[in-house]
């Protein structure tokens, strides 16, 4: 219906749905979610520009161990 209603942005929307329908689709099989990844990489990058400075490499490896201990923890 989408291709038959002549709308561009419909027709642009319909073909990214189509491209992307195997990973729609297995989101409600496996529905698993980089999200919390993504938020520890960002909190590594804010650190390692706070960071500057740091003498050593064993301080920042531990900083990066220290934020498991956040509230914010990937691992409860």
């Amino acid at each position: 219906m989408a291709f038959a209603s002549g709308v561009t942005v419909l027709k642009k929307i319909t073909n990214s749905l189509l491209a992307h329908r195997t990973g729609i689709f297995a989101w409600y099989s496996y529905p698993i979610s980089t999200g919390p990844l993504e938020g520890m990489n960002n909190k590594i990058k804010v650190l390692k520009r706070k960071a500057y400075g740091y003498r050593d490499k064993e301080f920042f490896k531990l900083k990066i161990y220290a934020l498991h201990k956040s509230k914010y923890a990937l691992c409860g």
